[in-house]
């Protein structure tokens, strides 16, 4: 199906252990979806599989952006395919500041030769950046270097806001947040919400959800979805905990 991130029976194993098994999920376009569940069900397995991470094996399945199969392809590929990953421990780099960072991701989709309009890329950077609140000195700093955890979900979502993606995976983009670099980042997201771009946040906990209201909740356990609902679904996992999830797939 076009138009979407369609996820199909994707089994994956990580040390010789299977993690994923036959999960299934699609993301349409303009949709944003909410994929919650316990610790160790299979949620990160999920985002590095599907980014290309050579510690995860696929051992079937496919992922189809667009109709195009991602799964084997290396992780430039995918990314430059049109998905883009917000991780959960964003990586430092070193020597490699973030305005130089973001303008390399742009110039690699260019066709080769094409000119770069460098007024206008700061520009539209500022921009991003005044709607995040981040200091615009950041553009001069290593990407993520020394950064607090607030300040590099900041970044990540400043990068996704650039690279205007057809698919975002957000990866616990809550983990280590304080209520207002939460709401910050939910702001940021909510401003790229539309018809142009399909989101999966991936969370443990429903606080986010409350900023980022998703149109549809999967849950997850033992590798797969057992539970899909609308936003009410979150509020009843935060009611109830994920203990309830456990019993009704032990009774199933």
């Amino acid at each position: 199906m076009s138009n979407t991130l369609d996820i199909r029976n994707l089994n994956v194993s990580v040390a010789e252990r299977q993690i994923l098994k036959n999960f299934s999920l699609t993301v349409p376009k303009g949709e944003v979806h909410a994929l919650m569940g316990p610790n160790g069900t299979g949620k990160s397995t999920l985002a590095k599989a599907l980014s290309g991470h050579e510690d995860y094996a696929v051992i079937s399945g496919e992922a189809l952006l667009d109709g195009e199969n991602i799964i084997g392809a290396e992780p430039d590929a995918i990314a430059r395919a049109g998905l883009f990953m917000a991780f959960q421990y964003p990586s430092e780099i070193p020597g490699v500041t973030i305005a130089n960072f973001i303008r390399a991701a742009l110039v690699a989709r260019q066709p080769k030769g094409a000119p770069f309009d460098a007024k206008a890329y700061y520009a539209r950077l500022y921009e991003k950046m005044d709607a995040l609140k981040m200091d615009r000195k950041f553009t001069s700093r290593s990407v993520n270097e020394g950064f607090s955890g607030g300040e590099k979900k900041r970044c990540e979502i400043l990068q996704m806001m650039m690279l205007e993606p057809k698919y975002a995976i957000m990866d616990e983009t809550d983990s280590g947040l304080d209520i207002d670099a939460l709401r910050i980042v939910a702001d940021g997201v909510n401003k790229m919400r539309g018809p142009d771009i399909g989101i999966l946040v991936i969370t443990h906990y429903q606080r986010l959800l409350d900023y980022i209201v998703p149109d549809k909740v999967h849950v997850m356990y033992d590798g797969k979805i057992v539970r899909s609902g609308d936003k009410d679904l979150a509020l009843e996992l935060e009611k109830k905990g994920y203990d309830w999830v456990k019993e009704e797939v032990a009774i199933a």
